[in-house]
């Protein structure tokens, strides 16, 4: 049996397999969970090459058995679990008044009830290892604009959770914290730049550069720095760390 195990969701691509990767250093096995499974087994590969034992699960986390399924499956492969980093979660950037019910509801069910429903399927096993849970914001929530209202909107919702989760691991001996991205150039945001550039008469090179100068900061992010980040939160240096909303944004966010 493993001696320390993570949990880590959307870990197909972007922050999420990156965070997988660099938690290889410090767990001995590592559970994927992501919905594409060509690029969960690249995933694997890398994290194997790191040094950690890989359980590759291509589930659906919007939907409501799923989260019991990613619990049993990695007990039943590794015995326990360590650490939950909930990153699923791709919400559209869509105008407040675009939006249909169908595209808020997709948003809802996978980034903020799958998330819900994960945690609180792992929290007896979390509890038995005095484990850790990071729920993956963004700084969306503390700026909420109609052109992306419901990835605010969400990302708000799951600031909140995560301080609810953390009042109850209080007691129960687990630690939750949430983490707020601020803009970081992954193959999701490099998509989202080339459908937006032509829509405002730019190049993708323009939109670019464009986007870090309007948000005030000299560039974007990377993966591997937030991934730097939460692998601290669920690291023994981190472990009186909890109920706290930690952002990461190369300065996005000016007020105190």
């Amino acid at each position: 049996m493993s001696t320390k195990v993570a949990i880590v969701t959307g870990a197909s691509q972007g922050i999420g397999r990156s965070t997988a990767i660099r938690l290889a250093r410090d767990f001995d096995s590592i559970v994927l969970v992501a919905r594409n499974r060509a690029n969960l087994e690249e995933t694997a590969s890398m994290v194997e090459q790191a040094g950690a034992k890989t359980l590759t699960l291509d589930i659906n986390l919007s939907q409501p058995d799923a989260a019991q399924e990613v619990v049993d499956g990695a007990l039943a492969a590794f015995g326990r679990i360590d650490a939950l980093l909930n990153i699923a979660g791709a919400v559209p950037q869509i105008d407040l008044f675009d939006m249909t019910d169908e595209q808020w509801d997709a948003g809802l069910a996978l980034k903020l009830h799958g998330a819900r429903r994960l945690t609180v399927a792992a929290w007896a096993s979390l509890k038995a290892t005095s484990g850790s849970v990071v729920l993956m914001s963004g700084n969306s929530a503390l700026f909420p604009k109609a052109p992306y209202a419901a990835v605010g909107t969400i990302n708000a919702a799951i600031v909140a959770l995560a301080k609810a989760f953390s009042d109850r691991g209080i007691a129960d001996g687990v630690q939750v914290n949430s983490v707020l991205p601020g803009p970081v150039m992954t193959g999701r945001r490099r998509s989202y730049l080339e459908h937006w550039a032509p829509l405002h008469d730019m190049t993708v090179e323009e939109a670019t550069a464009r986007f870090p100068v309007e948000a005030g900061i000299a560039r974007y992010g990377t993966p591997e720095e937030i991934a730097e980040l939460m692998a601290f939160l669920v690291s023994p240096a981190a472990k009186w760390m909890t109920g706290s909303t930690l952002r990461m944004d190369g300065g996005e966010v000016k007020s105190i």
